[in-house]
């Protein structure tokens, strides 16, 4: 072979990773196939994991709204994914699929379909577990996401209007991101992946390399490339576990509106607190456990339980946190002093 070929063929595929045999034939160097082994290790491994969860993935397809049964308006269809969590037929999937329907079909991707129930939802949460009629259904295994890392590979499958176990791969981008649910709550730890989504993937799972689910897929930035979320598995065992008890998930309420403002700085330190910021009481209701307990409109919310409260978002945490009934020290600065009230929250309804 002549040698500018050769210099040439060496700069594009590297020195080590090109040899030329005596045949003229190229051979593959050690670094090529090192290359070669560990896109071929990467491949196996997502092979491994669609062929184990692929299964548990189901399209779901939905109608809302309609002229029966007391609904006014034309029907609407919408469609999502969701995975089976029990060999019994329960699935975990999104509220905002399943959110308003009058009738959800399950289709597997062995062909059948069912008629699902709405066992319960949590628009919160943006999570929803429905059910089939059926039993011996395959199941997806929880993973745990408090041992998430950025860099790590991800898969997410869905199976969008009925294309069976659409999968896309990428990385944990970032951890501990926030977002509002269509309820206006924060919706916490969510997990940002750069796994290209399309809205049909929307309630399917965000799995691990060893097939664990670690996340629920829940949005996209539509004019952003490579910005994914998914609701951590973590808080949907949670929501599960709430909704297979009651049918809804408890949280507790105080029964005031507040909004955040800046924490005069001589009061804070007047008062030893290391808030900046505090929650102002806007307006209380008759009769709520905040009313109950004292709290009057002006107050400044600095403490739950002598954790500081800095948002309204701190203290929905709390409130989902702590034991409906449970009596809890709600610190607040008034006027100039700092008084501590005795609140037990209330099931919100």
């Amino acid at each position: 072979m002549d040698k500018g070929i050769e210099q040439v063929l060496a700069l594009i595929e590297g020195e080590q990773a090109v040899k030329t045999g005596g045949n003229g034939r190229r051979e593959v160097g050690p670094e090529a196939a090192s290359d070669v082994e560990l896109l071929d290790a990467y491949s196996r491994a997502v092979i491994s994991v669609v062929e184990a969860v692929g299964p548990t993935v189901v399209s779901i397809s939905v109608s809302k709204g309609g002229w029966g049964s007391g609904r006014r308006g034309p029907e609407m269809a919408g469609s999502g994914s969701g995975v089976i969590i029990a060999p019994d037929g329960y699935i975990l999937t999104n509220s905002h699929v399943v959110h308003g329907a009058n009738r959800i079909e399950v289709t597997l991707t062995d062909g059948r379909s069912f008629n699902a129930a709405l066992v319960g939802e949590d628009p919160a949460s943006d999570l929803a577990v429905i059910r089939v009629d059926a039993s011996g259904l395959p199941y997806a295994t929880l993973g745990d996401s408090d041992s998430l890392r950025v860099g790590q590979l991800v898969i997410g499958i869905g199976n969008p209007l009925g294309f069976q176990s659409t999968v896309s791969t990428g990385v944990i981008s970032a951890l501990g991101r926030s977002l509002r649910s269509q309820t206006g709550r924060l919706i916490e730890n969510i997990i940002q992946t750069d796994v290209p989504l399309n809205p049909g993937n929307s309630g399917g799972p965000l799995v691990d390399s060893r097939g664990r689910v670690i996340g629920i897929n829940t949005a996209i930035i539509m004019m952003a490339q490579g910005i994914s979320f998914s609701i951590p598995v973590n808080t949907a065992k949670w929501v599960v576990s709430q909704l297979l008890a009651h049918g809804r998930v408890r949280r507790g309420y105080l029964g005031i509106a507040g909004q955040q403002r800046p924490l005069d700085r001589r009061l804070a330190r007047f008062h030893n607190l290391d808030n900046e910021q505090a929650v102002e009481v806007v307006s209380v209701e008759p009769g709520a456990p905040a009313g109950r307990a004292g709290l009057r409109e002006g107050d400044l919310v600095v403490a739950f339980n002598e954790r500081a409260v800095t948002s309204v978002d701190d203290l929905h945490r709390f409130l989902a946190e702590w034991p409906i009934g449970q009596p809890a020290t709600l610190t607040v600065v008034r006027g100039r002093e700092k008084v501590e009230l005795q609140v037990t929250p209330a099931e919100a309804a």
